[in-house]
């Protein structure tokens, strides 16, 4: 199976990003399945009803949220009817939405999908480590589900890698969201997980984790709140990985970044 994980969307640059690299990535590359991160997709803060219905006509299949679920109020409503639109499933319980689905693709092979949140530096929630074990004891890799994709939506790498090593070898990729910054730690992990801290962000890198410089900068510089943080709207870089698992297993084959565009370095795996 070939799959696309894409990394926060930041903003309209972020988005159009997406919209336009899709359905090219998925020619291109032989995609089967394609998730991505848009809790930051509507102006920077959470993600409107409408841009999910967009992402999913350029052919996401499934889209993940974070810590800023919420932001767009609209999206509550439109959540609780859209199973593909996933918040982290360490929510306490009763909160709108879910955060594990199962996407059956075309040919009859099945995919499940799970965010988590982490706790360090992050929103006290419930453990995203039990939380997962108990998602993952309903659901059997290269058994009942040819793939198993994890979102750990946290700002400490070490819990992030914690997370993925305390699953190597029950899920086929365990990718980090949230900090923004693609990170060049691609490796498929002894049990056969593929693993990376962090997919990056679909947004301008000429900013401050996607945010216009000058506002985020007083922040820093002067300790005031200053100007509302926005997006910033330079050429955007689309940031993400490419997995290929063995369908035998749900196990993975490889790992390799993809970037498109922008001011990074670019990446594209070689089918």
């Amino acid at each position: 199976m070939n799959i696309l994980l894409l990394g926060d969307l930041l903003g309209r640059v972020g988005r159009e990003a997406a919209l336009k690299h899709i359905p090219e990535l998925r020619a291109a590359l032989k995609l089967d399945f394609v998730a991505v991160n848009a809790e930051n997709a509507s102006h920077g803060f959470g993600l409107g009803p409408d841009m999910a219905d967009a992402l999913f006509k350029a052919g996401a299949d499934v889209i993940t949220l974070g810590n800023h679920a919420w932001d767009r109020k609209e999206i509550i409503p439109y959540i609780a009817s859209q199973p593909r639109l996933l918040r982290p499933l360490n929510f306490p319980p009763g909160t709108p939405g879910q955060g594990a689905c199962v996407v059956a693709l075309p040919d009859g092979r099945k995919v499940l999908v799970a965010q988590a949140m982490g706790r360090l530096f992050m929103d006290p929630l419930d453990c995203p480590f039990r939380g997962t074990d108990e998602l993952l004891s309903r659901h059997k890799l290269g058994v009942t589900v040819q793939a198993i994709l994890l979102d750990i939506h946290a700002e400490a790498s070490s819990e992030k890698m914690a997370y993925a090593h305390a699953f190597d070898g029950r899920v086929s990729s365990v990718t980090g969201t949230h900090t923004h910054i693609p990170t060049a730690d691609h490796q498929v992990l002894p049990g056969g997980t593929a693993y990376a801290s962090d997919l990056g962000m679909c947004g301008d890198y000429d900013s401050v984790i996607g945010m216009n410089k000058a506002p985020a900068l007083g922040r820093f510089i002067r300790k005031l709140p200053g100007d509302k943080l926005s997006p910033a709207e330079g050429p955007a870089t689309l940031c993400g990985a490419f997995v290929q698992t063995d369908d035998a297993t749900g196990l993975a084959k490889r790992i390799a970044p993809v970037r498109l565009g922008g001011r990074l370095a670019q990446a594209m795996p070689a089918l």
